[in-house]
């Protein structure tokens, strides 16, 4: 009898469905759906402040989402230094 995993992460699933997929959510699903975040606030309030916010937001989103390789390199780092001690010299006293 061969094992099941019966709750796979989210991730899993997107490697195992393959990078077209991951790449179709990333450049097209992502940026279609902060437009549509936009538009929708936009003629829900008729406000240039929130619309103004939400366009701020979907950028935010957008730019986070475009730059997942740089953001997991960089988050790998700091793991890294952390588990060696940080690089830095401990000062007695320090806690």
């Amino acid at each position: 009898m061969q094992p099941t995993t019966l709750a796979a992460s989210w991730i899993d699933v997107g490697n195992g469905l393959g990078t077209d997929m991951k790449a179709l959510i990333f450049n097209v699903g992502i940026p279609v759906l902060c437009g549509l975040f936009v538009l929708v606030i936009g003629f829900r309030t008729r406000a240039p402040g929130p619309t103004l916010m939400a366009v701020i937001f979907a950028g935010v989103v957008w730019g986070l989402s475009a730059n997942m390789a740089t953001l997991k390199d960089t988050t790998g780092d700091t793991v890294k230094e952390y588990n060696n001690g940080g690089g830095h010299a401990v000062i007695q006293g320090d806690q």
